[in-house]
């Protein structure tokens, strides 16, 4: 039972690119219903469990998910520039990189001399994975597009970072903190409607279709918690890292997104890069 849990959130983290893809609508559209499907299943999971949380934690935790907001916002404005295939592996190995050096830099991670030259081996490798998977022939309008989703993409994985970083800051459990974060994206979601001038989304079909989104979220979310206190974080995140090489072949191959035969060889190479480097990084 074990391996189904560690296998669910990384099967339910890959097919929420594609399942979002495919319900439509713009990106606020799709952050819209993730928030709202996310908030659903957090307060039914909340009357079951009754999971408590101190005011502090509670509050650290909703900045947690309003940060959230800001990272994934940024994925569902790539799926929409350059597709799937293309967006998952260079945010996936960005936030790689941005979390391992918030974990050395912060909670004192890689103590010794052999953890830094290895830990710093696997950043590398993310770095050349997520470079070779960014790599395209086709350049033009197509290459000034993908220039900026990649440059947007590189300051809104900070939201995802600072979402990672901040439960370990928290003495709480990961049940516990699911409705802050989700309140928090709620409350981040209306702040950027509102600012954005995009406040009638709410009344747009592709925004509550995309509820489907939020609750499949909850679901990586939650296998994930317990696949943690199953097997153990280092495992449980590894394992959870494969949720990319899922998104990313099921862009290709169900969302059609065409790529050459160079490109296709670069992006298998730096998948494989990738998920070297989440290995390394986390299991030293």
């Amino acid at each position: 039972m074990n391996i189904v849990w560690m296998l669910l959130p990384a099967i339910a983290w890959g097919v929420l690119p594609l399942i979002v893809s495919q319900l439509g609508g713009r990106p606020v559209n799709q952050i819209f219903g993730t928030a709202v499907g996310t908030l659903i299943a957090s307060l039914v999971v909340q009357l079951i469990v009754h999971p408590a949380i101190n005011v502090i934690s509670f509050i650290m935790a909703m900045i947690a998910g309003a940060f959230w907001i800001i990272g994934q916002l940024g994925q569902y404005t790539g799926y929409a520039n350059v597709g799937v295939s293309k967006t998952m592996p260079i945010s996936t190995g960005l936030q790689l990189v941005g979390t391992s050096l918030v974990g050395v830099f912060l909670f004192g991670e890689w103590s010794t001399t052999i953890a830094k030259l290895v830990g710093g081996l696997g950043v590398l490798l993310l770095v050349i994975g997520v470079i070779m998977t960014s790599i395209q022939d086709r350049q033009e309008v197509t290459g000034s597009n993908q220039r900026r989703t990649i440059v947007m993409l590189i300051v809104t994985t900070i939201g995802f970072i600072v979402f990672n970083a901040i439960p370990k800051a928290l003495s709480a459990s990961g049940i516990a903190i699911f409705l802050p974060e989700s309140v928090g994206m709620m409350v981040a979601v209306i702040v950027y409607m509102l600012i954005s001038g995009q406040g009638r989304i709410v009344a747009e079909r592709a925004s509550w279709l995309n509820i489907i989104g939020g609750l499949v979220f909850s679901v990586a979310s939650l296998t994930y918690i317990v696949s943690v206190s199953q097997n153990g974080v280092n495992t449980a995140f590894v394992v959870s890292q494969l949720s990319v090489v899922l998104s990313t072949l099921g862009g290709m191959v169900f969302l059609h997104e065409r790529k050459s035969k160079r490109e296709l060889v670069l992006t298998l190479s730096g998948l494989v890069l990738i998920v070297i480097g989440a290995v390394v990084t986390t299991l030293i």
